[in-house]
Order: structure tokens, then C-alpha cells, then sequence
């Protein structure tokens, strides 16, 4: 029973020590453990192996402490066992630009031993080689819509060469294409010969993937074997694109990639199909990611569905190939989101007849180049590898991430930190690598744990174990039949001897043993860590905290009250007995407030850390300025004005306070924190009430006629207008009375028959 208990004990106290975080720079605290190899688990804890350390009763997890606690309690350092991190340079080659031992990345390969817990941190440096050797496939889509990009790239074979040689000196260059899967619905069986819209076209019969020209430094062939293509055509819109490029990736044997740096440019005018995409075809296998080229370089691809961008994506990294996406500016979009899944791959935008394909390669070279990511790869999952990057004009990074990352570098000097920490024990060395991405080369790191105990053999029958027990890192391991610390007492196998022997344990007859904070040995408690006292019934962890610390970290936790440091008082340590805070140039809390703890209290109506300011001084005084002016006596006013010194100024004078607008008045502190009171009469003033309400109706009846004689004006230049026009229309208005046929003269003329001009 005795044993049960002690064990519940233990898986406690472990529970309660899980998590346990180290920061690098500071200190962890300890959780103690009953054991040499579980203590060094623990960041911060050592384990001390002098065997007469302990003071009797104590528990043998005392044994596990912090380094420098071990110390103050007089364990010498020959009997301390505290691990620290090792780290072995297996191999370290200088960087080197040596075309026949090129190395761009140092150290190559290390071993590691870490504690759990306990991070490590070692650099890794990068400097980009000149002149590197480059291989650049370059992928075409040949469906019917790239007819005009064909046509362009039969005459490219020798720009490419050139622009890569101004880069470096070795140089190869091969060629390759797809279609779709030659079936339905992707490619049309009645027109597999000639697939073109058009029967005047003369194309050739679709495919997956062809490798027509392996890698080679011939431009003159590149461009032999492109001239003799022809285009083809498919029916749907979608091309088999990441099936072309999983070949041009896994088949490396027979696209020649060389341990170079390794581009592959693919050029597209339309999207891609991908993973599912087969299923319309009948074709449900995945792809297994292996290399399917027959003995003419074809992929017929109707054997497995198209890869998943995921896989592609795994496929491309472990290959270390660099994947530039030239496509057309309506497709952009759909390429530019596979590309961020996709590491180190870029984008560009391809002219509708590929004409740029050579400047769109040179920028895109140089933006992969030009960026460096650091990750690692393989790693177990009991260990945290994080980086911090120092890029050639950035100042180095103070996070840790989860890749190290530098922009705009070329051949500069580049340094990363790196750091690991465990988590768990590892069962065996595991290896893991870090690496850069589309950098063949990379670092070998083999780590292991540090979580037994060296202590040598153990001593059996040791005379610190009563001669019955053996001694393992200064504990004993009893036999059975024996209990207590160094296997002194004799278990004895009748029941009352037992009930004897634990009900010593328990406190004032209660039920509990030991106060449930230790266990029971020989009739005598044991107290767990943290619990002290006969029957571990003092609590020596749990007192009052300041600020979040017990006993403020200025004192000690002694049966669940503070023992407090000199200066130092209060229930949790948090009251500082000095003055420094306090001290003011006017005195201490400017001698309006007393110092309490370090800090000043201030007398009502001061604030502030030295009680140098007033809160509302004008409401403040007051009552000071009434007793004054009402002429009250001396000892109420000196009580109203708290003591402070009051003149009255023989001008007037518009102060900072007011007291019923006849008396002004401004409150200041002196030295000593004495209190300064001037006040003087009011200046003669004007009833501003008046003045404001006769400028307003003023300026209204002003602005008023203002406005009436600028509408009167507008008028009469409005009718002045109108009246000249309607002048001039009159003067423009001609009556023509001959052309009326109705008008007749006023005058008539008769003529007499009878008359005679003789009579």
C-alpha cells in the first residue's frame, strides 16, 4: 500500500512538471524529481550524487535542484550531474567556388546531444557560387492554340544559350512537350491522326508527354529538334501540364539532369488538370510519382490520373528543381495561385506568339536566384528546428520562424541561426536534413537526446543502504521486505505491525497520510517537495504573491507566510522600506504626502508620483480666498488655506482663478512643498453680454440692406438688358406695305361723269 502511494506521488508531481519551458537568457525554475534520470529532463534541474546530502526525512527528489541551489546547499560541483547540449563539427568545408568542388553551404554534416527542453542554436552559412553549371528543360504545351509560339521557339535555341552564359559558363538545354491523355473526353478518337480544327492544318496525333531532346549544350540541336515539330490539338481546354512536368522531374536519368542548378521552363496558353480530373476518362489509379517514359521518351498517361499539386509540389523539392511558369496574361491568375503552392516558382507573362520568352526567363532566373529559403526536411516531431536570418543590408531578425528567408541576395556572404530543442526523449539518433530550396547541397544533422544518468555501476549492498540495498546515483534501491532512505527500516509482514507503523503518519488521528504531501516510511513522513514539517502539513510554496511572485521574489515561502529580505515588509514582500522613489527637489513627496512602501501617498487635492500637482487647485483654495475677503480670523483662514502663505497684490490682475468675478486668484507650490496663494481685484470690465448681442443684431441689419441692394442692383441691370434688346429688335423690324395684297390706300378718287373741265 505504502509503495502505491508513494508511486501516486510521483506520477503527480510529474503531471505537475509537464510543459516546462526554457528561454534562452533566463532561467527555469527547477521542478524537482525523484530520480537522476528524470531530473536531467527537466530544463534547469541538476541532480547532486553526494550521499550524505540529504538531512534526514528529507525526500530524494531534493536531490534535484537548480545548479546554483545545489550549490548553496553544499553539493561540490565533482558530484553535481548537469548535461549540457553538445554539438560536433562531422564535416565543415569552407565555401568554395572550384568548378570540380563547388560548396555553397557550411557546415555539411553534425551531430547533436540535447537535454529536453534545452534549446541550441549554430549557424549556417550560404554564399552563392559563380558560374554554376545550369540545366534548363524548357516544357511547351503543343495544342492547336500555341500554332504562332511554335513557330517562335524553332528560332530561340541560341538566344536562351547566350542569355544563360552571361550568367555561367556551362550551360545545357533540352526540349519537351505534351498534349492531354489520348482519350475521351480529353482527346477526340475519330481525328486522332490529324486532331486540328481545320483539315487544311497538318498536326500530329495527341500525347501526354514527349521527351523529344534530352539535356545538351548543342544549341543547333535544340532548335533541329524543335523545327521539327508540328502542333497538335486536344478537345478540351485544360492541358495535361502537371503530368508532363511529374515526368520531366522523376525521369532523371533519361531528361540528363546533372547535380547543377535545374530549371524547368513551362509555357502554356490554356490551364491544367489535375488530381480527379482522370475519373471522366474511367482513370481512378493516383499517380505513384515514378517515372513512365518507354524507349521513345513517350508518356501515354492512361494508366494513372493526373498528380495532385501537392505531390507535384514534394516531387519538385526533394529534385530541387526550379519551376518558371511562362504563361499568357489571360491565365495568369490560375498560375499565380499553383505557384504559391509551389515552392521556388515564379510566374511571368508570355506574349501571345512567345516572343519574350528570353527576357521573361533571364528576369525570372534572376528572381528565383535571388531568394533563399532555409527549411528543414525529415525532421522528428519531438524537435522544434526554428531559424533566424541575417541578410546581407537588413539587420538581423529577432524572431525565430519556421524558415529562414533572405530577398535580393546574388553572391553575397548570407548567415542563419538555427535552433533546435526536444520536446521528448528520443528513443535512438534520428538524422534529418536543412537545406535550401533549389540548392542541391545540404546540411546533415544527426541529433540525440541526453536522458540517462552516467553514474558508473551501481554499489550493491552499500553500507549508505544498511548494507542491504544498492546505491544508484546516491539512491538507495531497497529489496523487498525494506523501505526508508537508506533501507533501514524492515517492513514487517503482520497487519498490525503495518497499522502501527502508518498510523504514526497521520496527523491528530486524521485520515489522511502524511497530509496527503508526502508518504509514510518507517513511521515517519517523507514530504514531497515544496511541503516541510512533521506531517508535511507546512505548505512551502503556495503564499501570497505581489505582481504575480511569490513573496515578490523578495522573500521566502515559509509554511504559506513570507519570510521577508532586509528592506523589505508585508504580507507578500511587496513593501520596499527606502525612500529612493519618494525624493523630490521640493522634498520628500514634495511635502504634501508621506512615503509609504517606496512610493508616495499624497494628502487630498496633490497627485502624482512626488504629490508635486494640484487636483483642482481653483475649488482647492476656495474657501481660503472667502475666509480673506470676508475678513474671518486668522487661525480659520490659516486652517482653510492648509497652512500655505497669502498676499494680496496691490494692482489688479486677471489670474488663473476666479472668485465671484470680482477677485482673481493663482495657487503655486513653493519649496518644501509650501503652498503660495496671490490674489488682487478684477480689471474694470465691459458687459460683454451687451456688446455681443448689439454687434449681432448690428450685423444683421447691415448684412440685411447689404443683401437688398445687391438684389436691387441685379434687377435693374436685368431690366436695363431686356430693355436694350427689345430696342434693337424694333430697330431690326421693316414693314414692307407694298407686298401686302390687302392693304389700300386712306384716299379715293371719283371722278364726275357729268363734270367738264369747261364748266
Amino acid at each position: 500500500m505504502l509503495l502505491v502511494m508513494r508511486a501516486v506521488v510521483i506520477v503527480t508531481v510529474f503531471l505537475h512538471c509537464v510543459g516546462q519551458k526554457y528561454i534562452i537568457g533566463q532561467e527555469p525554475l527547477c521542478q524537482q524529481q525523484p530520480s537522476c534520470s528524470e531530473c536531467i529532463r527537466r530544463p534547469g534541474c541538476a541532480w547532486c550524487t553526494k550521499a550524505n546530502f540529504l538531512k534526514p526525512g528529507e525526500a530524494n527528489e531534493r536531490r534535484c535542484d537548480s545548479p546554483d541551489s545545489l550549490k548553496d546547499r553544499k553539493c561540490n560541483t565533482e558530484h553535481v550531474i548537469n548535461p549540457k547540449n553538445s554539438f560536433i563539427l562531422k564535416k565543415d568545408t569552407d565555401l568554395s567556388n572550384d568548378p570540380e568542388n563547388v560548396v555553397q553551404l557550411k557546415p555539411q554534416n553534425i551531430n547533436i546531444k540535447l537535454r529536453v527542453g534545452v534549446p541550441h542554436v549554430f549557424p549556417i552559412k550560404f554564399k552563392r557560387a559563380q558560374g554554376y553549371p545550369i540545366d534548363l528543360y524548357y516544357l511547351m504545351d503543343l495544342s492547336y492554340s500555341m500554332k504562332d509560339d511554335l513557330e517562335q521557339i524553332k528560332t530561340l535555341g541560341q538566344k536562351i544559350l547566350k542569355m544563360l552564359k552571361d550568367k555561367t559558363e556551362t550551360v545545357r538545354i533540352g526540349f519537351g512537350a505534351f498534349v492531354d491523355k489520348e482519350m475521351l473526353p480529353y482527346v477526340s478518337m475519330v481525328k486522332r491522326v490529324n486532331p486540328c480544327p481545320h483539315r487544311t492544318d497538318n498536326c500530329q496525333q495527341a500525347f501526354s508527354f514527349e521527351n523529344f531532346l534530352p539535356l545538351t549544350s548543342n544549341a543547333k540541336e535544340f532548335e533541329r529538334e524543335v523545327s521539327k515539330q508540328n502542333i497538335s490539338g486536344n478537345l478540351d481546354s485544360p492541358e495535361a501540364g502537371l503530368d508532363a512536368i511529374m515526368q520531366a522531374v522523376v525521369c532523371k536519368d533519361k531528361i540528363k539532369w546533372g547535380n547543377v542548378t535545374q530549371i524547368l521552363v513551362y509555357t502554356s496558353d490554356d490551364t491544367f488538370h489535375m488530381a480527379g480530373d482522370g475519373r471522366l476518362a474511367g482513370v481512378f489509379q493516383p499517380h505513384d510519382g515514378k517515372c513512365h517514359l518507354n524507349d521513345k521518351g513517350s508518356y501515354d498517361g492512361r494508366s494513372y490520373d493526373y498528380p495532385s499539386v501537392g505531390h507535384l509540389s514534394r516531387v519538385l523539392q526533394d529534385n530541387n528543381i526550379q519551376l518558371i511558369f511562362a504563361v499568357t496574361e489571360d491565365i495568369y491568375p490560375a498560375y499565380k495561385a499553383l505557384s504559391s503552392l509551389i515552392p521556388q516558382s515564379v510566374v511571368g507573362v508570355l506574349k501571345k506568339d512567345s516572343s519574350n520568352v528570353v527576357d521573361l526567363i533571364s528576369e525570372a532566373y534572376g528572381n528565383l536566384s535571388s531568394t533563399l529559403v532555409l527549411e528543414e526536411e525529415g525532421a522528428p516531431k519531438e524537435l522544434s528546428v526554428r531559424y533566424r536570418s541575417n541578410c546581407i543590408g537588413s539587420q538581423e531578425a529577432t524572431e525565430w520562424k519556421e524558415k529562414g528567408e533572405c530577398q535580393g541576395i546574388k553572391h553575397e556572404n548570407v548567415a542563419f541561426q538555427v535552433r533546435l530543442e526536444v520536446s521528448e526523449c528520443l528513443k535512438e539518433p534520428q538524422t534529418f536534413r536543412i537545406k535550401l530550396q533549389g540548392i542541391s547541397e545540404e546540411v546533415k544533422v544527426t541529433v540525440e537526446t541526453d536522458c540517462h544518468c552516467d553514474c558508473g555501476l551501481p554499489e550493491k549492498f552499500s553500507k549508505h543502504c544498511n548494507g542491504t540495498g544498492n546505491l544508484t546515483c546516491a539512491v538507495c534501491r531497497c529489496p523487498e521486505g525494506f523501505l526508508g532512505q537508506h533501507c533501514e527500516c524492515q517492513q514487517q509482514m503482520n497487519m498490525h505491525s503495518t497499522l502501527s507503523m502508518v498510523a504514526s503518519c497521520h496527523p491528530d488521528n486524521s485520515s489522511l497520510i502524511c497530509s496527503e504531501h508526502g508518504s509514510c516510511e518507517c513511521g515517519k513522513c517523507v514530504c514531497r517537495s515544496g511541503y516541510s514539517g512533521e506531517f508535511c502539513s507546512c505548505d512551502d510554496i503556495n503564499c501570497e504573491r505581489y505582481q504575480g511572485k511569490t513573496c515578490n521574489e523578495k522573500g521566502k515561502c515559509k509554511c504559506g507566510a513570507c519570510e521577508c529580505m532586509e528592506n523589505y515588509t508585508g504580507s507578500a514582500c511587496g513593501c520596499f522600506l527606502g525612500q529612493d522613489n519618494c525624493k523630490h527637489e521640493n522634498g520628500l513627496c514634495s511635502g504634501q504626502g508621506t512615503c509609504v512602501c517606496n512610493g508616495c501617498k499624497c494628502n487630498n487635492g496633490f497627485a502624482g508620483d512626488h504629490c508635486s500637482g494640484f487636483i483642482d487647485r481653483c475649488p482647492l483654495l476656495k474657501d481660503c480666498i472667502t475666509c480673506h475677503v470676508g475678513g474671518g480670523n486668522t487661525s480659520m483662514c490659516a486652517e482653510r488655506c492648509l497652512n500655505g502663505e497669502i498676499s494680496r497684490l496691490d494692482s489688479t490682475n486677471d489670474l488663473e482663478c476666479t472668485y465671484e468675478d470680482k477677485i482673481s486668484y493663482e495657487v503655486t507650490l513653493g519649496p518644501g512643498g509650501k503652498i503660495i496663494i496671490h490674489y488682487a481685484d478684477i480689471p474694470g470690465s465691459i458687459d460683454k453680454t451687451k456688446i455681443i448681442i448689439w454687434s449681432s443684431v448690428t450685423s444683421i441689419i447691415i448684412i440685411g440692406i447689404v443683401i437688398i441692394i445687391i438684389y436691387r442692383a441685379l434687377l435693374e441691370l436685368y431690366d436695363m438688358r431686356e430693355y436694350q434688346n427689345f430696342e434693337r429688335a424694333q430697330k431690326q423690324t421693316e414693314w414692307k406695305e407694298d407686298l401686302n395684297p390687302l392693304f389700300k390706300g386712306a384716299t379715293t378718287i371719283v371722278f364726275n361723269p357729268l363734270h367738264t373741265e369747261d364748266e
